[in-house]
């Protein structure tokens, strides 16, 4: 890498295969979560993630490069944590609450890589692009939040019962 340019690709292809990773990840937490509403947040996600890949996709497809030679290890740490709660033998509840936990996890990575290549994309000029990444940050954004409100509001103080 001699480039910011340079710089910008490599963080979109990072993107690429973390969002690609997570598509195929979520459908297990869904399946393990117990709760209804963690069910229906987590499925709701997956269908959001799938639309952030489409983005993501076209977005290398805009910039001429190969995403597929790139594959996010940082992404796949997460999804391997996630992997442990969703095997563990816990209570419900207390699976439920570190279900959102890894989530969270996963959104805070999120919002820091799509936070640092809406910057990027704008310090380079690319203005349709730096859109199409906000958009996902956005959404990152109250995702995280989301997950938070079902923590605060009912599923932490379940698994402390």
């Amino acid at each position: 890498m001699k480039t910011l340019q340079d710089l910008f690709e490599h963080e979109i292809k990072d993107l690429y295969s973390a969002e690609k990773q997570l598509v195929e990840a979520l459908p297990n937490m869904v399946k393990a979560a117990s709760d209804k509403k963690l069910q229906e947040a987590f499925s709701s996600h997956l269908e959001e993630t799938k639309e952030q890949f489409d983005r993501i996709h076209r977005i290398c497809e805009s910039l001429d490069i190969n995403p597929t030679s790139t594959k996010c290890k940082a992404m796949e740490g997460l999804i391997e944590e996630c992997d442990g709660m969703i095997n563990e033998d816990a209570d419900a509840d207390v699976k439920d609450a570190g279900l959102i936990a890894c989530a969270q996890r996963v959104e805070h990575y999120e919002i820091s890589g799509y936070g640092t290549a809406v910057r990027f994309a704008k310090e380079l000029g690319h203005k349709d692009i730096a859109k199409k990444l906000q958009t996902t940050l956005d959404q990152e954004y109250q995702a995280d939040q989301h997950m938070d409100n079902l923590a605060q509001g009912r599923l932490n103080k379940e698994a402390m019962a």
